[in-house]
Order: C-alpha cells, then sequence, then structure tokens
C-alpha cells in the first residue's frame, strides 16, 4: 500500500504567544485525527517554528511527498507568494522532496456555519432581524483578497436572516472598524455584532475587540457587541483535511480571475507580471515597525 504524502500547515504567524499556541495546538490534533499522515506545521513569520523547521522535521522522520495547506482565510500575499516561495526553496534544501499546495479555507459553508455560531453566541439568540454584522478582515493590499472578505460577508447574510452584514478591515484596506461602524449606524443599525474574520486570536483581532470598545462608548445610542474568532472548532480541522484530500487529488480550483498578478486592476496595473517583492506589514507589529520576509524574490504562480 502506498504511503500517504504528509501534511503541512502553514501559518502566517503572530506576536501573540496564545495566537501561536493556538496554530501549534491545532496542529497536533490534526495529528491525532489522521494517525496514518505525518503532520507538521509552521509559520511564514513572527512565530516559531519557521515553515522549513517544520519541512526539515518531515523529511527527517522520512517524509519525502507532501501537500501543504496555507491556514489562512483568504489568498493574499502570504499564500500566493511567499508560501510558494518557501516550498520551492526548502525543495532546493532537501532534493528528492516533492510537494503539492492547496488552496485556502474561505469562504466555506463550514466556517460559515461557525460565523453564524459566534453569532448566537454574541447575541444571546436575539432575533436575527434587529442585528446588523460588521464582518471585520485581516486587510491586504491586495484587492482579490479583500474582495474574498466581502464574499464571505455576503454569504454569511444570505438566508439567515440578518438585518444586514456589513464588511471592514484592520489594517491595510478600508473601510477600517470605526467607519465600518460608522456605516452600520447611517444605515440605521441600532444592535450591531462585530464579528473578527480570524482563524485565532493575535494582535490583529484583539485590536478589532479594542477599536468596537472605543466606538461604543462613544456612541450609546448603538447596542454593539464583540463576537469571537472561529477558534479550533471541528468544523476547521474538517476542513483542513478537505483542502488536503483536494491538493493530494490534484483539484486546487485556485481563484485566478481578479489576481493581480495576473490582470491588470484599476490602480494595480504595475503588478501584472512582476515578481513579488518582499513586503512590509507594519500594522501586524505590536512595537510598532515592520518586518520582512529575507530579501528573497520570487514569481506569481498557482
Amino acid at each position: 500500500m502506498t504511503t500517504p504524502p504528509a501534511l503541512l500547515i502553514a501559518g502566517h504567524g503572530t506576536r501573540d504567544d496564545a495566537g501561536a499556541e493556538a496554530f501549534r495546538a491545532f496542529v497536533e490534533e490534526l495529528g491525532r485525527r489522521r494517525p496514518d499522515l505525518p503532520v507538521a506545521g509552521g509559520f511564514i513569520e513572527l512565530s516559531p517554528p519557521p515553515l522549513g523547521d517544520a519541512v526539515a522535521d518531515l523529511v527527517e522522520r522520512g517524509v519525502r511527498r507532501f501537500a501543504a495547506v496555507p491556514l489562512m482565510l483568504v489568498s493574499a500575499g502570504h499564500a500566493k507568494g511567499d508560501i510558494p516561495a518557501a516550498l520551492a526553496r526548502e525543495k532546493e534544501r532537501h532534493p528528492g522532496i516533492s510537494y503539492t499546495y492547496g488552496r485556502p479555507l474561505g469562504p466555506h459553508p463550514a466556517l460559515l456555519k461557525v460565523l453564524e455560531r459566534r453569532l448566537d453566541e454574541a447575541t444571546g439568540g436575539r432575533d436575527r432581524a434587529e442585528v446588523t454584522v460588521l464582518l471585520v478582515g485581516r486587510g491586504s493590499t491586495d484587492p482579490d483578497a479583500n474582495a474574498e472578505v466581502f464574499k464571505a460577508a455576503r454569504l454569511l447574510w444570505e438566508g439567515r436572516g440578518y438585518a444586514g452584514v456589513e464588511t471592514a478591515f484592520v489594517s491595510l484596506a478600508a473601510p477600517d472598524v470605526p467607519s465600518g461602524l460608522d456605516r452600520c449606524a447611517r444605515l440605521g443599525a441600532r444592535k450591531v455584532v462585530v464579528l473578527p474574520y480570524f482563524l485565532f486570536t493575535g494582535i490583529l483581532p484583539d485590536r478589532v475587540r479594542r477599536q468596537t470598545e472605543e466606538w461604543a462608548a462613544a456612541h450609546p445610542d448603538v447596542e454593539v457587541r464583540s463576537a469571537d474568532v472561529i477558534g479550533p472548532e471541528p468544523e476547521l480541522l474538517d476542513l483542513v483535511l478537505e483542502r488536503y484530500e483536494e491538493a493530494v487529488a490534484g483539484d486546487l480550483r485556485m481563484n485566478c480571475d481578479s489576481c493581480v498578478y495576473r490582470i491588470a486592476l484599476p490602480g494595480f496595473e504595475d503588478k501584472v507580471g512582476l515578481p513579488q517583492q518582499p513586503h512590509f506589514h507594519p500594522d501586524d507589529d505590536g512595537h510598532g515597525h515592520g518586518h520582512h520576509h529575507g530579501g528573497h524574490t520570487h514569481s506569481h504562480a498557482h
């Protein structure tokens, strides 16, 4: 019997220790779920272990083939560029290994189900027709990635009976959280739940909650509540394994129709066909300064 490819989980990374530990615990739980698979996980930046160490761990365990799944909700610069570049580098370091690359997690019905549960927890079962939701994503300089958050918001709205689902971002893209809440209020919302579109706790979800509390204090006429992040729910574990099976089968269905590296989108025409450069996320850094990815350049490929 042929041994199935190993599972490599690629995470974004965070300076928040609890968020990094949640990722590591999630990877361990995946290993318990699939004892037939070697499972390892690592981060692109900010947190240990690095993705390269996770690959080295698999190689030391005798793995020659693996499928890599990005533990990310949307396909932005990390999923489109940094992870493929890191995997290509590891292939050079470990001659003879081969891998397939899966697609990001959302939006997926299983995740929408968890988001709906988080909203119910925050509202205590209140009549949904009275509740306006503000879904808050990470935010990206990639328009396609931001559009994916709007798609998740629309899918969350469809058929669930909420008064409305609006969208905001905590960094790098407009509208920001206060502007998103302003929009909800101008649309007539009197009961708003701010729903973070994040897998685990971290600096950015904490910032969403803090900005929500500050806005609520300044607008006592609007009832505002904060929902929890998605977390290591059974649906998330199942979905990662589904993405693994897709990658192994070669059924990737990557979204290329509005990819900024392939299509000339207004204001981003200069990115078409160019190699991606290491980029900075100053908003992700709790110390107010940026970080980079080590000076490599790499071409974008799906």
